[in-house]
């Protein structure tokens, strides 16, 4: 769901692309790698500090989209760059907690990333189309039970974060519904509002409005406590999937063996970046989540995410070529 996920609100950036006077004159060029195509929720990210970033840390900072294979080429780009902290990569968590699990000859290692801060956070939600009769988790699970592999279920593509979380859910439910992978989000996002298959997974920022405008139906919230942005929708625990957590992350990443200094210098200017009260309301427009953290507090939740997604995708199988 990367060009949809924040359709509309790309404009809130836009003010902020201009870099300040003082950074177009710095000669000290710091690159933000984005492994995806202009539009995403990576992309938009980047171009959210980038601004903040070239005032703060007295540099030059631009972004850079260097899209394909899933995120593979912008990942191993940034993990084989020079670590001297002027090349970083915005992406989601898959490039360090899913891909090395995913890809048998991916040519990079998770070794080779440094994480250096969480920069936003969302839960991924399960939505149906606003007609369909599973109002519930417990008409899903009851229907799935009843008839398995009879109800679809959309995601993004095999390996994507969506099918895995699809996948996590049958395996605590202890129900198998069919899995329908489209190439990319849209055209799953599409057929998902047209009442081509019953459910998918989103991060919640990408369905609020279509939620809102009742052309889908919230069933739960793979998160431990209800979102503030959608206090209405149940978690996945409260529906009788204790345990299930499913996120998406933004996070900013240097090669390995870039100086630690360096990463705290980073670190500290982006918490500094998203703590301020202008930043608080962008995020608050983005259904975004912002927790302030040490580069060492990500990577720890990082790691537990990767133990969690390698064991998931041994355990069911999942390979991609």
């Amino acid at each position: 769901m990367k060009k949809l996920l924040f359709k509309g609100l790309a404009a809130l950036c836009m003010g902020a692309a201009v870099l300040p006077i003082a950074a177009q004159e710095s000669k000290t060029v710091m690159k933000i790698v984005v492994p995806f195509n202009p539009g995403g929720g990576s992309d938009l990210f980047a171009r959210l500090i980038a601004p903040g970033l070239s005032e703060t840390l007295k540099a030059t900072v631009i972004v850079e989209n260097r899209a394909g294979a899933g995120g593979v080429i912008g990942a191993d780009y940034v993990a084989k760059s020079k670590p001297d902290g002027n090349t970083l990569l915005l992406s989601d968590a898959s490039a360090y907690a899913i891909n090395p699990h995913l890809y048998p000859s991916l040519p990079y290692k998770s070794s080779q990333l440094q994480p250096v801060i969480d920069v936003a956070r969302f839960a991924n939600v399960l939505v149906v189309p606003a007609h369909s009769p599973y109002a519930s988790m417990a008409d899903i699970v009851r229907a799935a039970k009843q008839s398995p592999d009879k109800l679809t279920i959309a995601s993004s593509g095999n390996g994507s974060s969506t099918h895995l979380t699809a996948v996590m859910m049958q395996r605590l439910g202890r129900f198998s519904l069919t899995h329908v992978p489209y190439k990319g989000s849209g055209p799953a996002f599409t057929d998902l509002l047209g009442g081509q298959v019953d459910m998918m997974f989103s991060g919640l920022p990408a369905v609020s409005e279509y939620i809102k405008g009742n052309k889908l139906k919230a069933v739960a919230i793979a998160s431990a406590r209800r979102s503030p942005f959608a206090p209405e929708v149940p978690t996945m625990a409260e529906a009788g999937l204790a345990g299930f957590e499913s996120f998406i992350s933004q996070g900013l990443f240097a090669p390995a063996g870039t100086p630690a200094e360096t990463v705290t210098r980073i670190n500290a200017a982006v918490n500094q970046l998203l703590s301020s009260p202008e930043m608080g309301k962008r995020l608050v427009q983005l259904k975004a989540e912002f927790q302030p953290g040490s580069a060492a507090d990500y990577q720890k939740w990082l790691d537990a995410q990767s133990d969690t997604w390698a064991r998931l995708i041994k355990d069911a199988s999942i390979k991609i070529d």
